[in-house]
This record gives C-alpha cells, sequence and structure tokens, in this order.
C-alpha cells in the first residue's frame, strides 16, 4: 500500500483517523501501532512477522545493555545487535547481489555456477534497519535511555508515515515524541499537516509520475533510435522524477506525522538549487546524510584525521551510500561518482565554485543529472551506454516531446529553483514553516483541495503510479 494509492486515500487513511481521534489519549499510540502493522502487513506479509521478531529481539538486547556495568558486556551485546539488524539487511537486500556477482566470475573461469533461490527483498528494509542501528548505537553512548515499553519501542521502529521511505529518524531526536506527541496534536498542526499531505501528493502523482512516464519511455529505446537530445530529456525526466517522488513522499510522511502531532525532521531543502555537491548533499536526503555522517563518518574520524585519509574517509562513505540504495553495481558507481566530486571540491573546485557564486549550480545541477543515469539504470553497462548517448552528438528518432511533457517540465523545473530568488524562499517559510492567519488557511485549504482532487482523478485514471524508494 501506497501513499498515492486509491485503497490508502479513501480507505486506510479516513478510518485510521476516525479510530486515532475517537480515541482516548492513553490509547492513541495503541491504535498508531494496531494500524502501522497492518499497513505494512499490506504490502509484505510474509515479511513482517520477521520485523516483529527482530524488534522483540533487539528492544531486550539493549535494555540489558543498558543496565550492563562492565564495559566487556556492553560491546558484546552492542555488537549482537549489530550483528542481528546488518545481518538481516545483508542476507535480503545483498545476498543476490553478492552471488551473482560469483556465478559471474565461476563461469568465467569455466566453473559450475552456485545454486541459488533468489531471495524476496522487503520493501522498506533499510529504512528500518538504520533506525534499529540509531537506538542500539544511542543507548550504547548514553544518549539516551531505551523506551521503557516493547510497545513504544516498535512503535519507533514501524510508525507507518516514516516505515516504507523514511525520513529516517534519529531516536536521539525522537524518544521523547513517543510520550507527548498528543500535546501538539492542535488544530493548526492538524490542518498544516493535512495542507503538507496533498502538496506532497500533488508532486508525486502530478509531476514525478507524469516525468517518470517519459523517463521510462526514453531509458527503454533501442541504443540506434536513442539521439543526443532524446538521452538528455530522459536524464533530466528522471533527474525531476526521482526528486518529486522522493520529496513528495516526505511531504506526505511529515505531513501524517505532523496530524498526530509527531515533529519529523524535514529531508530536502531545494537540492537542485545547490551550487556543488557538497551543498546537494545538505540538501539531498537530508536524514540520510546526517545518518552517514554521525555512524559512519565521524566513528571513521570525521575531519580530525590526515588530508588523505580524510578523503578517502568521504569516498568511502559515499561509496557506501551508494551500495545502501541498492545491490547493483551502477548504485555503487554513482556513491563513488559523488565522493570523487566531493573529495574535487574539497582539494581546489571548491574555491572556483565559491567564485561563481549563485551561478555554479549551473555546473552542480548537469553533474546530478548525469549521475542519476547509473542510478537509474542500476546496471554499469546500460548506464555507460546511455551516457554515450547524452555525448555523442547525433540526431535523435523515434520519439517526441509532447505538450504534456512540456507543461509538467516547466512546472517541475520552476518548483526545483523557484527558491533562488528571495520571494520563493518566503514564499516557501510561509506555506511550511510560518503561523497561519485565517486568510493563509483559506487560501491554502483551496489550493490543496485542488491538488487534491487532480491528484485523485489523475490516480483513478492511471495505470501508472510507481514508487522509486519501494526499492530500498
Amino acid at each position: 500500500m501506497i501513499f498515492s494509492s486509491i485503497t490508502f486515500l479513501f480507505y486506510f487513511l479516513p478510518v485510521f483517523f476516525l479510530l486515532y481521534y475517537l480515541a482516548a489519549p492513553k490509547y492513541k499510540n495503541i491504535v498508531i501501532l494496531l494500524a502501522s502493522i497492518f499497513f505494512y502487513s499490506w504490502g509484505a506479509p510474509r515479511f513482517i512477522f520477521a520485523i516483529l521478531g527482530t524488534t522483540v529481539v533487539d528492544f531486550y538486547i539493549v535494555r540489558s545493555m543498558a543496565d550492563a556495568e562492565q564495559p566487556f558486556r556492553r560491546k558484546l551485546l552492542l555488537s549482537f545487535s549489530l550483528a542481528l539488524n546488518l545481518g538481516l539487511l545483508f542476507y535480503f537486500k545483498y545476498c543476490n547481489f553478492f552471488i551473482e556477482n560469483i556465478d559471474a566470475a565461476l563461469l568465467a573461469a569455466g566453473a559450475k555456477p552456485l545454486t541459488w533461490e533468489k531471495v524476496v527483498l522487503p520493501i522498506g528494509i533499510s529504512f528500518y534497519t538504520f533506525e534499529s542501528l540509531t537506538y542500539v548505537v544511542d543507548v550504547y553512548r548514553r544518549l539516551h535511555q531505551p523506551l521503557r515499553k516493547f510497545f513504544d519501542y516498535q512503535l519507533y521502529i514501524i510508525l507507518f508515515p516514516k516505515l516504507i521511505a523514511g525520513p529516517i529518524i534519529r531516536y536521539h531526536d525522537f524518544s521523547g515524541q513517543v510520550y507527548d506527541h498528543t500535546s501538539h496534536e492542535t488544530i493548526d498542526n492538524k490542518l498544516k499537516g493535512l495542507y503538507r499531505f496533498f502538496i506532497g501528493l500533488g508532486k508525486k502523482v502530478l509531476i514525478a509520475n507524469a516525468m517518470g512516464h517519459t523517463a521510462d519511455i526514453i531509458f527503454k529505446m533501442p541504443g540506434n533510435e536513442l539521439g543526443t537530445v532524446t538521452a538528455w530529456y530522459g536524464a533530466v525526466a528522471y533527474t525531476f522524477q526521482i526528486y518529486f517522488d522522493f520529496s513528495g513522499y516526505s511531504d506526505m510522511a511529515i505531513g501524517l506525522g505532523l496530524m498526530m502531532g509527531f515533529r519529523f525532521p524535514e529531508n530536502f531543502n531545494n537540492p537542485y538549487t545547490a551550487v556543488s555537491i557538497t551543498d546537494f548533499w545538505r540538501r539531498w536526503h537530508i536524514t540520510l546524510g546526517t545518518w552517514m555522517r554521525n555512524y559512519l563518518y565521524i566513528p571513521l574520524g570525521g575531519n580530525k584525521v590526515s588530508r588523505p585519509r580524510l578523503f578517502f574517509n568521504l569516498w568511502l562513505v559515499f561509496l557506501l551510500s551508494g551500495l545502501w540504495h541498492g545491490a547493483a553495481w551502477g548504485f555503487i558507481v554513482w556513491g563513488a561518482y559523488h565522493g570523487a566530486f566531493l573529495v574535487a571540491e574539497r582539494l581546489f573546485l571548491g574555491k572556483w565554485l565559491q567564485k561563481a557564486s549563485r551561478f555554479a549550480v549551473l555546473y552542480t545541477f548537469p553533474v546530478v543529472v548525469i549521475g542519476w543515469v547509473f542510478f537509474r539504470s542500476a546496471a554499469l553497462g546500460d548506464a555507460v551506454g546511455y551516457i554515450g548517448h547524452m555525448f555523442s552528438i547525433q540526431s535523435s528518432a523515434g520519439w517526441q516531446p509532447d505538450r504534456e511533457f512540456y507543461i509538467i517540465g516547466m512546472v517541475a523545473v520552476l518548483f526545483s529553483f523557484f527558491t533562488i530568488p528571495a520571494w520563493g524562499k518566503a514564499i516557501q517559510y510561509k506555506i511550511f514553516y510560518a503561523d497561519y492567519p485565517i486568510k493563509r488557511h483559506l487560501l491554502v485549504a483551496f489550493i490543496t483541495l485542488v491538488l487534491f482532487v487532480l491528484s485523485a482523478a489523475r490516480i483513478a485514471g492511471a495505470d501508472f503510479n510507481p514508487f522509486i524508494y519501494f526499492r530500498f
């Protein structure tokens, strides 16, 4: 079940909020937990018991670790928890990848390949694993005491708005909200949460799906029909698809959380206006970047190491970021590609970009677009071939942009870059963060209601409604 589906919008969501708002405050968390279990079971009934089981084991391991006095025992229990969570992630997400590469090597050597039944990837396992790791590590570092009740921990892990695709919420930032979120369940927050949800739905359905449809057509075209201009159209279409798809989902998650009194962190900050790849990663999937910094980059030494080691650590973190996104060479190269630009900006490129000021976006955006080709293709050979067409200077045949592509494309450009001028930032602040007077409530309510009607009509009338981050 995805947020942009008829089942979720017209069945699950109304029933959930009816039961939630009717429930007494002491029962609200129970309603959320049961709804979250049902939500995940709908999409992955075979794996819900694995998640519920590992949360039980993890909860008691971490509680024992928090009570332990001896450093050795604490480290041992930490290792058990890390092994459980990372082992689960490795088995479900990476076993197929490693076996396929081993088989390729065996076949090249003339040996018999391994016999292996492919493992099905559970939806949202990467996000679930990262949040489990934040819980155990934050408790181990004594940043917080563990949650007092098992069901409170389970609620943190499988809270349905963020379960499938984030935002990734650190336990350190969430622990108090388990008990106090109902105090933030105000009329103003409910309305602003609903507006945020409808805006995210519109981004996903009206922009991302249209761009994604074009990207699918172009990326599947035979090489002899794929000209330079068409190849760039496809890469840019996917660039807008993944942004509006994922940021739209994050908006919907933040909005749903706000309607229940939860404060989720922002996950995107106009990333395509970035003036460097370093700046891009401060703006893109912010919660993942924060996770990587706190749980990988800083433990590796952070900035307190020699320059060669710092550059290697930076590159390694982004290589692992690519691997986190998917078990394919395209994802790994995408991570290494971004890591290489980050190192180059630390070495020399950053000084030039500072001089270019806002015009540096003309460097950043094409670099990001090319990188997305590795991400979209996943298979390294396909990505290299596609990028070759982008720079081949050959005529296009077999596909021509239509009016819808141009209109939605212009809308995508507008909402990707409109915060470059000060007036754009002011509008964004008033919609998402400022207090609402009555007039603004009426205006935003009308606009978002129109977005909802258009989105619902588009969902009902179209059979193309993918969600990219289900793959991760």
